[in-house]
């Protein structure tokens, strides 16, 4: 019996794909956001594993942020997902924004990733 892909999921396979064929042994920046917070992992795909990772649920932000769902919490976890991955020694990676369009929260992440310090 076939496994149904929903529309998303085949969405996000296709974005990781792509990224693979250009990442050239970068690190791969990775988002994820639900109804309530909002999530930013640095993988690498070659080892499998996390090299940074920040989201609306660390303490410290936790207690800074009024809400974990708007794009002032999307651009706080950027900066610090930033910080960590430079703490890591990681300055170039490749934006992994999933199924979702590079807008609202996405968006606020990445660029203030960018101010942080990361390229991509």
């Amino acid at each position: 019996m076939a496994k149904t892909i929903s529309s998303t999921e085949r969405r996000a396979n296709r974005v990781r794909r792509s990224l693979k064929n250009v990442a050239n042994g970068r690190p791969r920046l990775s988002v994820y956001r639900s109804s309530q917070n909002i999530y930013a992992q640095v993988i690498d795909d070659t080892a499998g594993n996390t090299l940074a990772s920040a989201s609306t649920l660390d303490a410290d932000l936790r207690k800074a942020l009024k809400k974990g769902n708007d794009v002032v919490a999307a651009e706080a976890v950027g900066k610090l997902v930033a910080e960590r991955a430079s703490k890591a020694g990681i300055k170039q990676v490749v934006f992994d924004r999933g199924a979702y369009i590079y807008h609202g929260r996405v968006k606020a992440l990445a660029e203030a990733a960018r101010e942080g310090g990361l390229e991509f």
